[in-house]
């Protein structure tokens, strides 16, 4: 979005705008570090991705990796140091005239040479795994039904495409997942071998997110399968043989999902990440585990660990009989790294921040990462592989940001039952008792969930560098804060974490540079639910924003992908209807008096577009000023750089009208 010559940009277009530092890999050898940066693309209609080689030993400039400047992603390395990485690149190969698209390939770069693709699939590639001692990777790639090969599979494609038929015939499986419609494709596993055919290891199911890892020696790999006609809550862990696709192992537990495998550097060993949702007795919980693939027996390695080992996946030690692994959680809005020993001994190695990305070295001394903080979007570091409550070295690599407009500091709390509440609050330059800050409150979505780590669409800053000061809270079900945090929370959405909302709102505005008579409240997804739940049972605020928030609880069950789990949490309305009754703010509709935007994506399945409907058909009846932001293309974020311009602009605009009574100026591009 161009700006006239002087025009200084608001500090939300110069966000939209920054390099973003996703996926952090290390060379086998320990001696290359590549980092992916997205940027926005010159029309502002998306983001694209390079890739940058760093120096772990922080004594050379970081360079743009030659040959990655066409938008690549997911970079791994292979034991002979090679690059790999997943993108839509066209092929140079005469030869290569098959008239479908061939979407997302795999290709390799050596450090000095060409790239060269290894493997492609009709349709494309969406993720792939390296084995750690190999060459051997393995891929996920769809299958139509029918299908018995890639080759089946193309033939398929074509004659759907030739007779113009998009169609999907579901059974007993989910249709819709996240922000896409799943099908009529069916994810597999594929194991690939150099110089051989790629090798099918078994089906995903049509859920399937490419969650998959390959032993160390490259003879297993392991994928989780999410099979039709099984519980929702469950799925199951397959390993098989990388050979000849035949199942070794079937590995689940009712009632819980395995996430983010992980093999020991021996390959006798499979770690992964636990979980077990919600119920309308149970709480979330979340640990990990090791299967011993000799015995299949399942050992929980964190009893007594009162966090989550989340979201992060687990980092092993590279070293055969080193039983040392290293992960993330959440913690009292951080998200430090851990190490477990092998005698269970829990370190947590990090003071402050969020971390992603963990990498080892191959010696298991030093660790690198990606960190982010609120105040600081995420950038490379190095740690000290042992060394607890450390603070990290940072290393040199695009994506720093300049100065912010204001300060970063807490608020703590007590909530109704004794609990201890805490939140982050940024401050505008100048706040102070003469010149109190005007104060916008932000949930998070989730609920499970913490305000720790930068945000790029729910970003404080550009509020704060508008003159507002920010509350960033967690309340009850927040991570990060022991499994007390998420009982006191169960059941009750719009209850006590809506309550803890209101309590830490109130020790923030006790302060004297904060205007207590100057007040709104915007948040997203589970945070779009408390502001719609807060426009029912408050009037304090002077303007309300809700982004993708439910509004009717049991219409809301027959429209969301996760039809499942909400049941499982609110109960069947035609037999249990207590807690819709209490936390549906649909049914308070009435009562609304303060004045809202609705920010609503067309193509969001999560929260579909109808609770936004239904919010603003009820806002209209009751006569409560109104306005609705539409995003056709959109799901449950907010993906294109425009768009997020607009949405920030928008947002502000909206504030600045009703909390700081200033005259309302329609978005130009709207």
């Amino acid at each position: 979005m161009p700006h006239p010559p002087g025009d200084t940009p608001e500090f939300h277009e110069l966000l939209a705008a920054h390099p973003r530092l996703t996926d952090l890999v290390l060379a086998p050898n320990g001696h290359r570090l590549i980092v992916s940066v997205q940027r926005s693309d010159d029309e502002g209609t998306g983001y694209v991705s390079a890739l940058w080689d760093l120096d772990p030993a922080d004594g050379r400039e970081p360079h743009l990796v030659i040959g990655s400047d066409e938008s690549v992603f997911a970079p791994a390395f292979a034991a002979d140091g090679t690059l790999l990485f997943l993108s839509a690149l066209e092929t140079a190969d005469p030869a290569d005239t098959d008239s479908d698209p061939q979407g997302v390939a795999l290709w390799t770069l050596p450090e000095r040479g060409e790239a060269e693709r290894i493997a492609h699939h009709p349709g494309g590639i969406s993720a792939f795994t390296v084995a750690g001692g190999t060459g051997t990777v393995a891929y996920t790639a769809g299958l139509l039904p029918g299908a018995t090969d890639a080759e089946t599979h193309a033939e398929l494609r074509r004659e759907r495409r030739t007779a113009g038929v998009n169609a999907i015939l579901y059974g007993a499986s989910a249709t819709r997942a996240g922000d896409t419609a799943l099908g009529p494709d069916e994810p597999h596993t594929f194991v690939l071998r150099s110089g051989d055919a790629p090798v099918d290891a078994g089906s995903q199911g049509l859920e399937g997110g490419g969650d998959a890892a390959l032993s160390p020696d490259g003879s297993l790999v392991a994928y989780t399968r999410a099979e039709a006609g099984r519980a929702a809550d469950t799925n199951v862990v397959v390993v098989a043989d990388a050979t000849t696709g035949a199942e070794r192992h079937t590995l689940s537990r009712p009632g819980h999902q395995y996430y983010r495998l992980a093999f020991s550097a021996d390959g006798g060993t499979l770690v992964c990440q636990r979980q077990r949702e919600e119920t309308y007795d149970t709480e979330w919980r979340v640990t990990l585990v090791a299967f011993d693939l000799a015995s299949g027996e399942e050992t929980d390695l964190l009893p007594t660990f009162d966090n989550w080992p989340w979201p992060g996946r687990a980092v092993l030690s590279p070293r055969p009989g080193d039983g040392t692994l290293w992960f993330t959680g959440d913690e009292r809005g951080h998200c430090p790294v851990f190490r477990r020993d092998a005698d269970g001994t829990v370190t947590r190695l990090t003071a402050s921040g969020a971390y992603s990305s963990l990498c080892v070295t191959p010696d298991g001394a030093t660790l690198y990462a990606l960190r982010g903080t609120i105040d600081s979007p995420p950038r490379v570091v190095r740690l000290d592989a042992t060394t607890a409550d450390q603070h990290p070295t940072f290393l040199d690599a695009p994506g720093a940001l300049g100065p912010l407009p204001g300060t970063l500091t807490e608020v703590h709390a007590d909530a109704d039952d004794g609990f201890p509440l805490r939140a982050w609050l940024t401050l505008p330059e100048g706040a102070s008792a003469q010149r109190p800050a005007p104060l916008i409150v932000v949930p998070h979505g989730g609920p499970q969930g913490s305000w720790n780590n930068w945000s790029w669409l729910r970003n404080p800053w550009p509020f704060t560098a508008r003159g507002y000061a920010v509350l960033l809270p967690d309340p009850a079900l927040s991570t990060g804060y022991g499994q007390r945090m998420q009982e006191r929370g169960r059941g009750q959405y719009g209850g006590q974490p809506y309550r803890d909302l209101i309590t830490l709102t109130d020790a923030a505005l006790a302060r004297d540079d904060l205007d207590p008579t100057r007040t709104g409240l915007a948040g997203r997804s589970y945070g779009g639910y408390l502001a719609n739940r807060a426009a029912t049972r408050t009037d304090r605020f002077k303007a309300i924003v809700s982004h993708a928030g439910m509004w009717n609880l049991e219409a809301l069950l027959n429209d969301t992908d996760l039809h499942a789990y909400f049941l499982k949490i609110f109960g069947d309305p035609r037999a249990r209807r207590e807690r819709y009754e209490a936390d549906s703010p649909h049914l308070d509709a009435a009562k609304m008096t303060t004045p809202m935007l609705i920010v609503q994506g067309g193509k969001d399945y999560r929260v579909p577009v109808g609770q936004a409907q239904g919010l603003h058909n009820d806002l209209r009846r009751y006569g409560v000023p109104v306005r609705f932001l539409y995003f056709p293309d959109e799901s449950h974020g907010i993906g294109v750089p425009n768009h997020i311009r607009v949405l920030y602009d928008t947002v502000l605009t909206f504030l600045d009208h009703h909390v700081l009574d200033q005259e309302w100026k329609r978005p130009a591009l709207l």
